[in-house]
């Protein structure tokens, strides 16, 4: 827990792209939000009931991305690299205006995101940064034979993810373990989201990737790489499916203090963990600096958290 106050970005962000399985054109505007505002993600090309609070219980979709939807219907769609690269950067609260259904993919990992927040800089507010800490192991498995767990650390955010593809002759099992504390996240930034080859064509036929592209995501056929470019680490695969997770753990509504482990997890898993985890209070402690454990989200309406203060 080393960052003591709160952040937002000092000032306005813009950026465009297509959206991975939509195929849609987006536009995005980052705008700095108040303390207490977590990540909000706002419809404008919708009239009213537009706005969708970030957070894991408002996944209505966690096939093959996650996706949040408000009571009323309006929904965005794999947000979960740019949940990432604000998890990296040290944003607590934004406002994320877009005017279609989807975040723009990009070249498939958080790496223009981290960029251009970076660029702009943070500001600090007033408020204490709040941290979930894990007070005891919790556990989940699925029927598949997936699994999920996280145990208690000091101070720290950790993932050591495995992921299994021993009928693919390139991917096999690859396994990394990061702190999130460290100042070198590179390599799970860059990290490019993957399929295989024979997958293409039935994911198409349920509607999804009509976006997608050599330029936004590895395709791997057999023990060959399509893209060009070829692999940006030797563990990348890997590497993205912890940005997807820490990504899907920002939807917490504030930082997890704990160490994760993931054997062949996803979206869906991340989204049912984090149910159990919060579903029992003995779980965690919510804690920072301040003798406070109010919780001010609670308190204020949406409409009273989101402009920033001078």
């Amino acid at each position: 827990m080393q960052d003591k106050y709160q952040t937002t970005t000092k000032s306005e962000i813009s950026f465009s792209g297509i959206g991975l399985h939509s195929g849609v054109n987006v536009d995005v505007n980052l705008v700095p939000a108040n303390s207490n505002s977590g990540i909000v993600f706002k419809r404008t090309d919708l009239d009213k009931n537009n706005e969708i609070e970030a957070n894991f219980k408002n996944v209505s979709s966690a096939k093959l991305c996650t996706k949040i939807e408000n009571k009323f219907g309006a929904s965005v769609s794999t947000i979960e690299h740019l949940m990432a690269a604000f998890y990296i950067c040290g944003i607590d609260n934004l406002i994320v205006n877009l005017n279609g259904p989807e975040v723009p993919i990009m070249d498939g990992s958080a790496k223009d995101f981290v960029k251009i927040i970076k660029n702009c800089g943070l500001k600090t507010l007033g408020s204490k940064r709040k941290y979930v800490k894990i007070k005891q192991k919790i556990e989940l498995k699925s029927e598949e034979g997936k699994l999920i767990s996280i145990v208690p650390t000091t101070d720290k955010f950790e993932v050591k993810f495995t992921l299994n593809y021993n009928d693919n002759p390139l991917i096999k099992t690859q396994t990394n373990k990061v702190n999130f504390h460290e100042k070198n996240l590179k390599d799970i930034y860059n990290a490019r989201t993957f399929c295989l080859y024979e997958d293409i064509e039935e994911i198409k036929s349920i509607g999804l990737a009509k976006g997608g592209s050599l330029d936004n995501a590895i395709v791997v056929k057999g023990s060959k790489i399509l893209n060009q470019e070829g692999l940006r680490s030797k563990k990348e695969f890997v590497n993205h499916k912890i940005l997807d997770l820490a990504g899907d753990f920002m939807l917490s509504g504030v930082r997890v203090v704990g160490m994760v482990e993931c054997i062949h997890g996803g979206h869906a898993l991340t989204n049912e963990f984090l149910k159990k985890i919060f579903s029992d209070k003995s779980n965690y402690d919510v804690v920072d600096s301040e003798s406070s454990a109010t919780n001010v989200r609670k308190i204020l309406p949406l409409n009273k958290r989101l402009a920033v203060n001078a």
